[in-house]
């Protein structure tokens, strides 16, 4: 299970480690900011401590061969789907946030959605390795699908639109790096198309409400639409090199609502302006361009689809995150990888990271290519 040669530190992705070491600094410094007005340090300890877990999961990572997760895919998978039926019976959160999100063991609660995108990742891409002579056969290609949607069934029942999109779209990139004909793709397309009638009457009030005032932010500005209007005048307010750290009047004086984990990129744009945003964006580009340099030099299709995987997991992240908080995409509860509150989502980013150096520490076969 341990099998880590002297040799193969030489491969270890020191870009990637650094990347995110930075990132997990300077969201906690933005955490720091975003709470401040709060008088207390409760957000910022408790990410400090998933931040100090996630890099000890890290190392431990690191150490594991990845090719131990595939041989436990089964079980993964099975933990996976439990957690979810877990929720669905005794979840919280939709009280408060419109979606049973969240389990409670005594006063420890945790979200394990977080979790089982990992472990679907992990299982789907072993799934798919298995299968991958075949997977362009209509009975494989199904077997697939419904191997990879049950859990998404199962989110959608909490109801947690929002993630149950992440996971489509990692589910999405996996198969097609994989190697599914454009015709599947395009049946899928057509079939998504259609079923747009069909999922708009399904969506809840709040949920539409978040289309219209995506469309039309003004139509209730003191309402629906003060999320959205809020965090773009801290955004614009930032300008260039922003008011300065701890100094933003938005961030400060609480007129960002959720600013410490939906729109925490408020909170950085005003402060830090249009530089700090663009820093972010750098260091959100070299991170994810890693996973995918160690993604095409691994020899297996396992080790590359769970970094494909985990590499579209956070495109969606950011893109939804800081697209929603510019007014480029309808809100949703859909946090900033490292930025965000959130133990359970720190700690489930950085086992992620942990898996993509294992794969890139123990492929066999090509070395970096800087």
């Amino acid at each position: 299970m341990f099998n880590l040669r002297k040799k193969a530190f030489k491969r270890f992705d020191f870009l990637l480690f650094f990347s995110v070491v930075i990132l997990c600094i300077f969201g906690l410094v933005i955490l720091k900011s975003a709470t401040l007005s709060y008088d207390t340090n409760r957000f910022v300890k408790t990410q400090a401590i998933a931040t100090v877990i996630g890099f000890i999961a890290i190392l431990i990572l690191i150490l594991l061969d990845y090719q131990f997760l595939g041989k436990m895919y089964i079980p993964i998978y099975v933990v996976c789907i439990g957690l979810l039926i877990a929720v669905l019976v005794a979840g919280t959160g939709d009280e408060q946030w419109g979606a049973k999100s969240w389990l409670y063991i005594g006063s420890f609660g945790f979200q394990p959605s977080e979790f089982v995108k990992i472990g679907l990742i992990i299982s789907l891409a072993k799934f798919i390795d298995i299968n991958k002579e075949d997977i362009n056969q209509p009975f494989t290609l199904f077997k697939i699908l419904v191997f990879a949607f049950i859990p998404v069934g199962l989110i959608l029942l909490q109801p947690d639109a929002g993630t149950a999109m992440v996971f489509i779209f990692f589910i999405a990139a996996m198969l097609f790096i994989a190697g599914v004909k454009w015709k599947y793709i395009g049946y899928a397309v057509t079939i998504g198309l259609l079923s747009l009638p069909v999922l708009w009457f399904r969506l809840d009030k709040y949920q539409r409400n978040r289309i219209f005032d995506f469309l039309e932010p003004e139509r209730d500005a003191s309402g629906t639409g003060y999320q959205a209007i809020q965090g773009k005048i801290a955004v614009g307010s930032g300008k260039i090199f922003g008011r300065g750290l701890f100094k933003g009047t938005q961030t400060q004086y609480n007129y960002i609502p959720a600013k410490q984990t939906d729109f925490i990129f408020a909170v950085l744009a005003e402060e830090l302006g249009f530089i700090g945003g663009v820093s972010l964006i750098i260091l959100y580009h070299i991170m994810i361009r890693r996973f995918l340099k160690i993604a095409k030099n691994c020899t297996d299709l396992f080790g590359s689809l769970m970094c494909v995987g985990i590499a579209a997991m956070f495109l969606f992240h950011i893109w939804e995150n800081i697209g929603m908080t510019i007014g480029l995409m309808p809100i949703t509860g859909i946090p900033l990888p490292f930025l965000s509150y959130g133990g359970t989502f720190q700690l489930a980013n950085l086992i992620c990271i942990g898996i993509v150096l294992s794969v890139g520490l123990h492929r066999e076969g090509l070395s970096f290519e800087d």
